[in-house]
């Protein structure tokens, strides 16, 4: 069987699920300010394909990296870590 390379993943919340098979994931990070090196929180959205519209709003999700699926899809939901508050 054929190796293929390590894919990227990331961790987030669901904040959309309004579409068929996609789901909306806002992933935070922290990041230090190279001159006042204060701690700074950014995020980013993607669109995830979620087979089986498995995911809701507001679940803990993992979501690693795939092959172009459609304009704006380039990951894939690995799983769900469980649910928000």
């Amino acid at each position: 069987m054929i190796e293929r390379g390590i894919r990227k993943t990331l961790q987030g919340v669901v904040v959309s699920d309004k579409m068929d098979k996609t789901v909306v994931v806002k992933v935070d990070r922290t990041v230090r300010h190279p001159i006042y090196l204060k701690t700074i929180k950014k995020s980013a959205k993607y669109k995830a394909h979620d087979e089986g519209n498995a995911c809701h709003l507001g679940d803990k999700v993992v979501i690693e990296e795939s092959r172009p699926l459609s304009r704006d899809k380039r990951w894939k939901v690995k799983g769900k870590v469980g649910q928000s508050a």
